[in-house]
């Protein structure tokens, strides 16, 4: 299944529709603006919340925690040691780990367990200009999850863009 994202132009608490390829509205990105930190839930067509990101208080690396109905599922952090390429970690709270990497400013990479492509974003499929693609390549897997992981990589890195 394939989902189009709207590159968000202005800031993290705005609001903006994720579509599944068909042009239906699949999930809504819901920021929480004059927040002290960042957070945002991941809404599906009906306006459930399916996952609350927030940012992780007092972390030494920048830290997104990732929870569904009010428990913890994930946390998402750069990995240090990567020279060639953005590396990303998703931890779930069962010890899984998910691996993110590739272009991530360029909306060119890859979400991975063990190995295995669970997921591609990507721009190179798409002409809308703005827009990149989010292909869950395993129908058993967790939609939301990805495209969460996916929104929260794409922050983490542009937050570190402005830093540097």
């Amino acid at each position: 299944m394939r989902y189009l994202v709207r590159d968000r132009l202005l800031g993290f608490g705005d609001d903006y529709w994720i579509e599944d390829e068909h042009g239906e509205k699949a999930f809504l990105v819901d920021g929480k603006a004059l927040r002290l930190r960042d957070t945002f839930e991941l809404k599906d067509a009906d306006g459930r919340v399916l996952i609350d990101i927030r940012e992780k208080m007092l972390a030494l690396r920048d830290t997104l925690l990732i929870e569904r109905d009010g428990e913890a599922l994930a946390s998402i952090r750069r990995k240090r040691l990567s020279l060639l390429r953005n590396h990303y970690r998703v931890t779930l709270v069962d010890g899984t780990e998910l691996d993110v990497s590739g272009k991530i400013l360029d909306r060119e990479f890859a979400i991975e367990y063990d190995g295995e492509l669970l997921a591609v974003v990507s721009r190179r499929w798409l002409h809308l200009r703005d827009t990149y693609g989010v292909d869950v390549v395993r129908e058993d897997a967790d939609h939301a999850l990805l495209i969460a992981v996916a929104v929260c990589v794409i922050h983490l890195a542009e937050r570190e863009g402005e830093e540097d």
